[in-house]
């Protein structure tokens, strides 16, 4: 599997690439070209035709949640592909997979909404859409996860004062269910692509060893949303350090300080905009 980051909160030395408050990767894999979340503006098409990745031939789109920094390049992509095809230009669309809160209105003080520009319906009049809450096998070896389990406590957060608007008008506290992540079942163990890791990463993690039947983690991709020491912190250093990955690409909503921690107990790597991966396939 190939990985290559299209879009985060930097992006690597001598690369003149896009840098904003975000997250997109861009994997190959099995015969597979997958764009996961797609970064806040325009960025994520501006950057992948500087590295000459084409987002009008993808087979998938995934998105991690429904957040407008994960969600907001989906509407400059979909308006590419309809260019594409008043031009009569090539492309072919994608499947768009997601959980069904994905596209809920999150408000959010203070702004009116947190989540998606675009609705559910808008998105599949696009492309064909598909909302799951359980695990999807992308490929032999590439899963999508739905609804991720949470069982570490040091993982519940408080939403404060997030809510989210449901099908029935209702509206309840947004514990952010629709969070999930890609793993990959590789040769050398699991890699696994966060786009916040809202349901904590190592839930993530965990949940992603169950669902592949796999315990050894090569690598940790994406946001971890750490900002700032506490009990989740913790918990988390306490994790990564029996989990030992064999590296940890730690970026996005990952704070330096948080860095500097999780640099003390896993082999932190340098991340950003432009960062190219290999994995080999088991």
């Amino acid at each position: 599997m190939d990985v290559t980051i299209l879009v985060d909160n930097t992006a690597l030395f001598d690369r003149m690439f896009v840098a904003e408050h975000g997250f997109s990767a861009y994997l190959e894999t099995e015969g597979r070209k997958i764009l996961f979340d797609t970064g806040y503006s325009d960025a994520v098409v501006r950057n992948a035709a500087k590295m000459d990745i084409d987002l009008l031939d993808l087979d998938y789109i995934v998105l991690s949640h429904g957040h407008f920094d994960h969600t907001g390049g989906l509407w400059h992509i979909l308006h590419r592909f309809m260019e594409a095809t008043i031009e009569q230009t090539a492309h072919r669309l994608p499947r768009l997979v997601a959980h069904p809160r994905c596209f809920l209105p999150r408000p959010k003080q203070p702004i009116a909404d947190n989540g998606s520009i675009l609705t559910a319906d808008a998105v599949e009049r696009a492309v064909p859409l598909d909302l799951s809450t359980g695990p999807l096998q992308l490929t032999p070896n590439l899963f999508f996860l739905g609804e991720i389990e949470r069982r570490f406590p040091f993982e519940v957060f408080d939403p404060g004062p997030r809510r989210i608007l449901l099908p029935d008008g209702t509206s309840e506290e947004d514990r952010i269910l629709d969070d999930s992540a890609l793993v990959f079942r590789g040769r050398d163990g699991l890699v696994v692509i966060s786009g916040c890791a809202h349901a904590g990463i190592c839930n993530t993690t965990d949940y992603a060893k169950k669902v592949c039947g796999e315990s050894r983690v090569q690598d940790i991709i994406g946001g971890l949303h750490l900002t700032k020491p506490g009990p989740q912190l913790d918990g988390t250093l306490a994790y990564l350090k029996e989990l030992r990955p064999a590296a940890l690409h730690a970026c996005h909503c990952t704070s330096l300080g948080a860095k500097v921690a999780l640099a003390q107990v896993a082999p932190l790597q340098e991340s950003g905009v432009g960062l190219r991966l290999e994995f080999p396939v088991r």
